[in-house]
């Protein structure tokens, strides 16, 4: 269980209470595009205890992008997923538009670990950041003696490539 005074999963190595629950609990909005895909990472994290996580998820996509969202699929995928962690590649502000390269790691209900790398587009409309796209990165592939993305410190290959 994830408390306000854990350290918030987004691995900012900030208290949660500090950190992404005020994002998520609505008390503040994001001040970047990257703390706002942290805050999204977080949410998905403790969606089976905070009832306003999914919520949040839906209401940072941005307003074109809701309507072909299913809602039920982002909680199923959230609460029925094991987080293992965030790594944030790189974050490209440019205006009112940015740009967050990232992979997140997570086992399935079944045990089947996975990595989900996204290169993502966000854009600030009256000064709230909203999630609009996102793809995946290309070529970004970690070797087998690579660090494995989830933060571990293992290898990719003895960890979530294994």
């Amino acid at each position: 269980m994830i408390t306000s005074a854990s350290q918030c999963p987004c691995g900012s190595q900030r208290q949660y209470g500090q950190c992404c629950e005020p994002l998520i609990t609505n008390q503040q909005p994001a001040a970047t595009a990257e703390l706002l895909m942290r805050s999204r990472y977080s949410a998905h994290v403790v969606a089976s205890q905070e009832p306003c996580a999914i919520d949040y998820l839906m209401n940072t996509w941005a307003t074109e992008q809701r309507q072909h969202i299913d809602r039920a699929a982002v909680e199923d995928w959230a609460v029925n997923s094991q987080w293992l962690g965030l790594t944030v590649v790189s974050h490209t502000p440019k205006g009112d538009n940015a740009s967050v390269e990232f992979a997140v790691s997570y086992r399935t209900a079944d045990g089947s670990p996975h990595i989900h790398r996204e290169l993502s587009q966000f854009r600030r409309d009256q000064g709230r950041w909203y999630f609009v796209e996102g793809e995946e990165p290309k070529g970004q592939v970690p070797g087998r003696n690579s660090p494995c993305p989830c933060g571990s410190g293992k290898k990719y290959k003895r960890c979530c490539g294994a």
